[in-house]
């Protein structure tokens, strides 16, 4: 569609939008401009940016080109939001390519100075790594009525493009990952109510891709991404997977030190398997350890990546399975050389001890957490004795089962800047995915005013939620399946038409795990 909702919506509201807390939206440019690429101006150049005003202003929102952001952030001045324009430096900043500075972008510093004020490249990136993570969201198969349920609802050749992402997303899925279903997690296993299923013990939780040549030469690298399924609405999965920290060496994980532990829960998603399932019989991290090994050993003579995303619980998953390639050794090549760890999380909650932070900092994992300061997913497990604990009290509660430290840098956002967004009490709304890639469109440091610096359409924060402001006439959860999946027979019936089978593991799993030693425990 040339229009997106969120656009449609405004173009006929414009006119009468005069209210105490959304006062008018003062156009200077065509409203498809500001919003979305068209036919008629594909070129982001020609999207606008939407800035906030202070309270006291008589309008909250003005409306600025593209090309004087550009132009600024080239020259290294600050976004002039009053339109006031301001000095400029003597001497234009040269302009950076992804391809020259990818390793900062991927943490090689930490992230130190990129943060705030934020770095446009590294805000970029983040987006474009939370979509991979969304597009888990966007491809699981929710309905309890489908007889596909908790499945992947497109095959890996088509997953991008059923998404309406092939254009963007640059990646080819090379395999998909699964898990058994038999741990007690509320709305992250879903099975399905017809008796005969795809599968009675596994769900889909992920993807594994890697960059196509387009893209790799623009990325300045081959990645691998490992992008994990988390959980959408309900969050009673923190209370349930609250139990206790357990040494990561008894999952056979080879960490030399006992001390080292992760929650229990976050192991046994992450190590457990079930032998009777073609989609289960082997764990996650059978999967992507072997996933990984291959994809380096195919690409000998590249420069590499392997990068982490997940939301909620796949958070948690991604930081564990980062950790874990960096310990096993499977991200060292045979010349010696480590390819780089590195995690985009959000919303993610505390995985392991300080033991577990400080070993996976010592093995070069690098982690960036993008986190809104009201979601309470962030702050659990570890309510009490956590990394923001004085030093002195971490020493001695450090080895008690409820002392946990989130791992890396984080990046902290507050939806209360945007001014798309309405005052709410629903922690789902504080915790959705969209929501947060909508704030990091909209960040450029702490204390600076909310700018959309990519034209990201704000629409897209309703998809699974009700967190716009109704004046922008974006009705709540928007994104349903067309008549829930059901199609019309040749007798005019209405029935769930079948599907290609979900496609299970390669052919070359036991090799790649008989030699990496997984079987017993040896990696």
């Amino acid at each position: 569609m040339a229009t997106s909702l969120f656009s449609a919506a405004l173009s006929s509201f414009l006119p009468s939008c005069r209210q105490p807390d959304h006062r008018a939206i003062t156009p200077q440019v065509s409203l498809l401009k500001c919003f979305l690429k068209t036919e008629k101006s594909p070129h982001p150049l020609h999207i606008c940016r939407v800035l906030s005003k202070a309270p006291s202003d008589h309008a909250p929102f003005a409306i600025e080109h593209d090309e004087d952001r550009l132009e600024r952030e080239r020259y290294g001045g600050s976004v002039d939001l009053d339109g006031d324009g301001g000095a400029r430096p003597a001497a234009p900043l040269p302009e950076r390519r992804l391809s020259d500075v990818w390793r900062e972008i991927h943490g090689e510093d930490d992230w130190v100075g990129m943060l705030d004020p934020m770095d446009p490249l590294l805000r970029s990136e983040l987006i474009r790594y939370g979509e991979m993570a969304q597009a888990c969201y966007d491809a699981f198969d929710f309905e309890p009525f489908s007889k596909y349920c908790g499945s992947c609802r497109y095959g890996k050749q088509e997953f991008f493009e059923r998404l309406d992402m092939k254009g963007r997303a640059g990646y080819d899925v090379t395999r998909y990952l699964y898990a058994t279903s038999n741990i007690n997690l509320p709305n992250f296993f879903m099975k399905s109510r017809w008796p005969k299923v795809w599968s009675k013990h596994a769900n889909w939780i992920g993807y594994m891709a890697v960059s196509d040549d387009e893209t790799t030469r623009r990325l300045g690298r081959r990645d691998i991404v490992v992008a994990w399924r988390g959980t959408v609405t309900r969050l009673e999965w923190v209370a349930d997977l609250m139990d206790f920290l357990v040494p990561v060496s008894s999952q056979k994980v080879p960490c030399p030190d006992p001390a080292v532990k992760a929650e229990s829960g976050f192991l046994s998603l992450y190590t457990d398997k079930e032998d009777d399932c073609k989609f289960a019989k082997y764990s996650a991290r059978e999967q992507i350890l072997t996933e990984v090994k291959r994809l380096i050993e195919k690409y000998p003579d590249e420069e590499l990546s392997i990068t982490m995303t997940g939301h909620s619980l796949g958070s948690a998953l991604a930081v564990l399975s980062a950790y874990d390639i960096a310990e096993t050794g499977i991200n060292v090549r045979q010349d010696s050389r480590a390819v780089p760890v590195c995690v985009f999380s959000f919303a993610g909650p505390r995985v392991g001890n300080a033991r577990f932070k400080e070993r996976a900092e010592v093995l070069g994992v690098k982690v960036l957490r993008v986190v809104n300061v009201h979601d309470m997913v962030p702050k659990s497990p570890g309510l009490v004795f956590n990394e923001r604990s004085p030093r002195a009290v971490m020493k001695l509660v450090g080895g008690l089962p409820w002392s946990y430290s989130h791992v890396g840098a984080e990046l902290e956002l507050d939806h209360e800047r945007s001014p798309f967004l309405k005052p709410t009490g629903d922690p789902a709304c504080a915790h959705n995915l969209e929501a947060h890639l909508h704030l990091l469109d909209g960040y450029h440091g702490k204390g600076q005013r909310f700018v959309l610096a990519s034209g990201r359409d704000p629409a897209l924060v309703n998809k699974d939620a009700d967190f716009l402001k109704d004046h922008h006439l974006v009705p709540p959860f928007w994104r349903q399946g067309h008549n829930k999946g059901l199609v019309r027979n040749h007798e005019g019936r209405w029935m769930q038409p079948e599907r290609p089978k979900p496609e299970d593991h390669p052919a070359y799993m036991d090799h790649h795990v008989e030699q990496l030693g997984l079987h017993n425990g040896r990696a």
